[in-house]
């Protein structure tokens, strides 16, 4: 009999699905996947999402993935990309950004991403300058493009919003938001900071939607200010990557830290390397924001990656488990939580709705060859990626050790694709 029985969908609103985008076709079955409790079950998926979970051999057959030696997960989510920048370390001089570059930068990255399990991407876009819209534009085109395989919502970063200079910014970013994105920017880099998020929220309380908004976090009583003035708007917002409050002393940290929890205010960390955002400041960033500090407050954490293989990271992989992985492995977070981070609270985030491995729930998941969320943090080379019930991405890691006396005697683990992979 099945384990779980159909829940209700909850969608607190935010980066939400195109109203267009199909579910998956059809009825799959994932057979023997290993659950985080233990458990080894089947999965039966159908449009779109979990139809029933029962123990191994208890669901009808049908079309099927077999599972065997695989942690069946959540998908992560990716709350803080910068695809349109993505995959330009290697560019010489300045990286192209027409409009088909960055929908090809945005697609490419979009789809490493998958790849690594985040079937949904936050993305922010820079706008303004000489650029206009034009880049927002692409990444929108993208998302089109990748409908049905990942699930690509946009956050509009513009450059300046306060006097003068600012006008053609906040005109754009009104634009930007009327074309489906959410607010975005970085007051740190506006000459008045307070005034530059009063604007940048008084136009997500004008449309009601979600605030995403960079900052180092550095300055406490403008931090201050700020969650402030967001406490209570909704549909909510996040600040990162926040790393200046790792750089405070410990009593205005934490003061801050309940500050912002009071104001339901969302940090999104990044513990893989800052985005370049925060750069032109003048001084790289690359402090992770004090994410036990953050959470022994209150506040919502979630971790997402930055900068993936441009200028300010050139070696970004773009992978959520590698955030939780260095979050686990600095003492920040126990492995559990740490991939709770990148899967249900970056999906909070989001405003996307929840997902767990039961009956009623989006089929939103992740297999990864492992028996324990410890193993796979450390060793996640093969996965299968489940978007809107149907298996979107497949990497297959072989990994085998030469024929010596040494080995056959250690009995050395050992990988191959024949009856190692789920098929």
């Amino acid at each position: 009999m099945p384990d779980s029985q159909p829940q209700p969908p909850k969608n607190p609103g935010g980066d939400a699905t195109p109203p267009d985008a199909p579910p998956g076709d059809g009825v799959l079955l994932l057979c023997g996947a290993r659950l985080a409790d233990g458990r080894t079950v089947d999965v039966r998926l159908s449009d779109g999402r979990i139809e029933a979970v029962g123990t191994a051999g208890s669901l009808a057959p049908g079309p099927r993935v077999d599972l065997g030696g695989y942690l069946l997960l959540p998908a992560p989510a990716e709350p803080h990309a910068h695809p349109d920048t993505a995959l330009t370390a290697d560019a010489e001089g300045p990286a192209p950004h027409t409009a088909q570059d960055v929908q090809r930068r945005a697609t490419e990255a979009a789809l490493l991403q998958l790849g690594h399990g985040a079937t949904a991407l936050r993305a922010h876009v820079r706008i303004g300058d000489v650029q206009g819209l034009r880049s927002l534009e692409a990444v929108l085109q993208a998302r089109r493009a990748l409908r049905g395989l990942t699930d690509l919502g946009t956050v509009a970063v513009p450059r300046l919003l306060t006097g003068a200079a600012g006008a053609d910014g906040l005109a754009m970013l009104r634009d930007a938001v009327k074309m489906g994105a959410a607010v975005g920017g970085c007051p740190d880099l506006d000459p008045d900071p307070i005034g530059y998020a009063e604007l940048a929220l008084g136009v997500a309380a004008e449309h009601g939607c979600p605030v995403d908004l960079h900052t180092d976090a550095d300055d406490p009583a403008r931090l201050a200010r700020l969650a402030a003035m967001a406490g209570g708007l909704r549909p909510g917002v996040t600040l990162g990557p926040c790393g200046g409050l790792a750089r405070m002393p410990y009593e205005p940290a934490a003061r801050a830290a309940e500050r912002l929890a009071a104001a339901g205010v969302t940090v999104a960390c990044l513990p893989q390397g800052d985005c370049g955002t925060l750069e032109q400041r003048g001084a790289r960033v690359s402090t992770c924001a004090p994410v036990r500090l953050l959470r022994a407050a209150g506040v919502r954490v979630t971790a997402g990656s930055g900068a993936l293989r441009d200028a300010a990271n050139p070696v970004g992989r773009g992978d959520p488990l590698e955030a939780a992985f260095l979050l686990a492995s600095r003492g920040e977070l126990r492995p559990d939580e740490a991939y709770e981070a990148v899967s249900g609270r970056a999906r909070a985030a989001m405003g996307l709705p929840e997902v767990r491995v039961e009956a009623g729930f989006p089929a939103e998941l992740l297999a990864v060859r492992g028996e324990r969320i410890e193993g796979v943090l450390s060793l996640a080379y093969s996965r299968l990626v489940v978007h809107r019930g149907r298996v979107v991405a497949r990497t297959s890691a072989v990994r085998e050790y030469c024929d010596t006396s040494a080995a056959a005697a250690l009995e050395l683990p050992r990988q191959s694709s024949r009856g190692g992979e789920p098929s």
